[in-house]
Parts: C-alpha cells; structure tokens; sequence
C-alpha cells in the first residue's frame, strides 16, 4: 500500500498528532513552526483528495478494514473534498499569520497551546468534512468546539472568558440536540452509516420519531454555524478572540456547520422527500432572508469592527442558507460557492483588523480614524475584502450574489431577488462607515503612533485578499467544484 491510500486517514490523524508534540515542545517558535507544517501538509493532501475525486470519483476509506455500514466509514466526495480544501487553506494561510499576531497578544508561558489547540481543532473540522458516520461526525464535531472554547478564552481580554463560557454552554446545547436527533434517526433505522441511513429513513420518515429526529438536527446543527436566530455566542466569540483565532473560525467553524447541515438535512433526510412536502424549505428560506436582513443591520450600528463582521457573518450564513432552501442544483451550487468565497474574504478581513490591533491594541471604530495613512497595505487588503464583502463585480462576493440571484430568479422567487440586493446595500453601509473613517477622517492621537504591520503578517493578509480578487475576475474552477458538488448533496431530494 501507498501513503496516497492513506490520505483520508491521515488528513485527520496528523494534526492531532501534532498537538502533544507541540505540548511537548513547548517553545512557542518550535510549536509554531509544528502547526504551521502541518498545516500547509493538511492543504497538500487535501488537494490531492480533491484531484483524486475530480479524476476517478466519489470513494470511501474503511477504519480498520471494517466494512460500512458496520465500520466507520470516511466518504469522500466532490462535497467533502471541497470542504477539506477550504478549511486547510484557510488553516495554512492563518498559521503564518499567527506567528506574530499570537507572540503579541497571548503571554509567552501560553503560546504553544495556542498552537496546539489550532491544530487539534483543524483536525475536528476535516474530520467533520471526511467521514460518513453520523456519530462519528458528533465526535469531531466535539473535538473542534472544545478547542474553540479554549481558543477563544486565550484572549487577552477578561471578557474573552465570558464569551468563550456563553460559546460553550451555547455550543453543548448544540450538539445535544444533534446527538439526540441521530439516537432518534437510530433508534428508527439501527444504522449511523450516512449513507445507509438515507436508504432506509424513506420508509420510516411518516413517524413522529423520525421527524423529531430531524428537527433536532436541524436545531443543533443551526446553533452551531450560527443561523438566525441561534447565533448568539458568535459577535462575542470573534470579538474577544485572539485576531489568529477569530480569523480561522471565521473563515471555518461556520462553514463546516453548514457542510454538516447539507451532508445531514439535505443529503440524508432529503432523500425521504420531507423538505419538499412539509414546507421546511419555505421554513429555512423566511429564516434565511431574516438573517440576511437583520445581520446586516445590526452590523452598521457596530463600535467594534470585529462585531460587526461578526453580525456581517450571520447574513452571509443566510445567503448560503437561502440557496440551501431553493432545493435546486443551481442554488445548492451558489450556497456551496459562498462557503469558499465567504471564507476568503471574511478571514482576509479579520487578518487585516489583527494588524491594527497589534499596532492599537484595538479595533474600534473611533480609535482607527485615519489609520489608513499610516498602514496602507493592511487597510487596502481591507478595502478590497470589505468591497468583496458588498459584492462589488470582480471579487468572490460579486460571484456568489449572482449566481444566488440567478438561482432565485429561475424559481421566479423575484421579491425574494430584491431582498437580497437590500441586504446588499445594507452592506455597503456597514463597510463603507468603516472605510470612510479609515482613510479619510482625521488621523486619531492612537493613529498616529501606528506603522505598517510586518511582512510576516501582510503577506499572508494579501494572500487571502488577492483570492478575493483572483476567484472573482475567473470563478470557473470554483463553480465547476460547487455544481459537482451540489450534484452529490441533491442526489435522491424530492421536490
């Protein structure tokens, strides 16, 4: 057997390796440097698992060669490819990032288990995306959060341990309901195989038991990425966080949620056809469109940037969920092509916001008046994530906006169409309020003590800006995954 044989399995299994030898090191450069490849190595084979779906198709790898549905079973396909590639990317560019922006805000005795819950929770998110196992994805879904939770309360702010407790109760109610709703899909089936429970729930789905069983799901699962109106823990968890974490929870946690969403609700439970006939498409569209919505209007009357982008995260969740609820092809793909999109250009955001905070030592609105003079290219990096953001033509955000409104438009569903451009337009209010007091208010007594931020964070803020850019001027390769990958999700869902 080859090592490319094994890539499932060790896309998971090295980075939790890696987390007691970054303990072990303890050094905080040596555990850095530890995340960091790993990162950049999880990138690799996830990558070649994308290219090995792309050339030869869906496959599955078997733990300890027991046959599914008995055994675990890691599925890999268009969908969880794409996702593994999205949270690695993300991961690797971050852990460059971290670097500094961690020497700067966690005291040095902590610094490596910084590094060491990263990767422990990078290892969750690519779990979550691989496997095929309902409760096994529970498992993953475990690992992840409790390394966020521990994430987030590193911050230097005490009020980073209130936000970190209110993720974690929150966070626990989440996957409570999710493993409820799988033990009541078990306890109708007897299976937890994802594929295995799609053939049979069909003949059950007229239960109560069934159908409460995906009504937990879909709680549990809503709480996790952040649905309106189950996205309390989120504004305070990404403003108090350290900047490396926040921008890697905003560009994954979120987007894994929603995966597990999709792989859950509409590629298990969808093929029973009760997301055409019980009305919880018209159910998800109203909560998306209110998330779009309302999001955005809370995000304008923000102090703190990172607030706001957090509420900015809550309406992009509803974009998402709004080409989830079309129940098309088409809107699945948009959906799924936003999951990439966002992730770029939220982390970008959030890279940039932690260069001003390790020259300010804070994010607020007031403090950064004219701030753009003084570090150009972390604000310009800003600037074109924050237009990608609105949705201005040649970034990601323009990209998904259209073929979502494309999808909507085909369902004749126009008023809904409009109400996307308002949330649209409600972005630009949001962001332009922050670059207008950027770049042309009067330099604040805090801004004029700033410099530029070093290279070893620009570069990895510009990285993630130029793919804003790059994946918006040709988005044929993006598109052609998501519609391969809405392809697979939609296989079986009635309409």
């Amino acid at each position: 057997m080859t090592i490319s044989e094994h890539l499932p399995a060790l896309v998971v299994v090295l980075p939790l390796m890696a987390a007691p030898a970054c303990v072990m090191l303890r050094h905080p450069f040596a555990a850095w440097l530890v995340a960091s490849g790993t990162s950049w190595l999880c990138l690799l084979m996830s990558a070649l698992l994308l290219r090995q779906v792309a050339d030869h198709g869906a496959f599955s790898y078997q733990l300890g060669n027991w046959a599914a549905p008995w055994g675990i079973e890691y599925r890999i396909d268009m969908a969880s490819a794409f996702i593994l590639v999205i949270v690695s990317a993300i991961a690797a560019v971050v852990s460059l990032y971290a670097r500094a922006s961690v020497a700067h805000e966690i005291e040095q005795s902590r610094q490596y288990l910084f590094h060491a819950l990263f990767v422990v929770c990078l290892s969750g998110l690519l779990g979550i995306a691989i496997t095929g196992d309902a409760f096994n994805l529970f498992v993953f879904l475990e690992i992840s959060s409790l390394s966020t939770y521990a994430m987030v309360a590193l911050g230097r702010d005490r009020r980073a341990l209130t936000a970190a407790m209110r993720y974690l109760v929150l966070g626990t109610v989440g996957a409570t309901f999710y493993v409820i709703g799988v033990g009541l899909a078990y306890m109708m089936t007897g299976t937890l195989n994802m594929a295995d429970l799609a053939a049979r729930l069909p003949a059950v789905i007229h239960t109560s038991t069934a159908q409460a069983g995906l009504a937990f799901l879909v709680i549990g699962i809503g709480l996790k990425m952040a649905a309106f109106p189950l996205h309390f823990w989120l504004p305070d968890a990404y403003a108090h966080a350290p900047s490396a974490a926040s921008a890697f929870l905003a560009g994954t946690a979120t987007k894994v949620a929603v995966y597990a969403f999709l792989r859950m609700v509409v590629g298990v439970f969808g093929a029973t056809g009760i997301l055409a006939v019980a009305a919880m498409a018209d159910m998800l569209m109203v909560v998306a469109v209110l998330g779009m919505v309302v999001g955005s209007a809370v995000a304008i009357w923000q102090t703190d940037i990172r607030r706001a982008l957090a509420y900015s995260s809550v309406a992009q969740i509803g974009y998402v969920l709004l080409g989830i609820s079309l129940l098309t092809e088409a809107g699945l793909a948009a959906g799924i092509v936003h999951l990439f999109n966002h992730a770029v250009m939220k982390s970008a955001l959030f890279l940039a916001l932690g260069s001003v905070f390790l020259r300010l030592g804070s994010v607020r609105i007031a403090d950064l008046a004219g701030i753009g003079r003084r570090m150009p290219l972390s604000m310009a990096a800003f600037l074109v994530a924050g237009l990608s953001m609105i949705g201005v033509p040649l970034t990601v955000g323009f990209v998904s906006k259209w073929y979502l409104v494309e999808a909507i438009l085909h369902k004749g569903l126009w008023p809904v169409a409009v109400l996307v451009l308002l949330s649209s337009l409600l972005a630009v209010v949001y962001v332009w309020r922050v670059v207008e007091v950027m770049w042309f208010a009067k330099p604040s007594a805090l801004a004029l003590t700033a410099v530029e931020a070093p290279l070893s964070m620009l570069v990895p803020t510009w990285m993630l800006a130029g793919a804003a850019v790059w994946f918006g001027v040709d988005a044929t390769g993006t598109m052609a995954v998501a519609r391969a990958a809405a392809a697979v999700l939609m296989t079986g869902v009635g309409q």
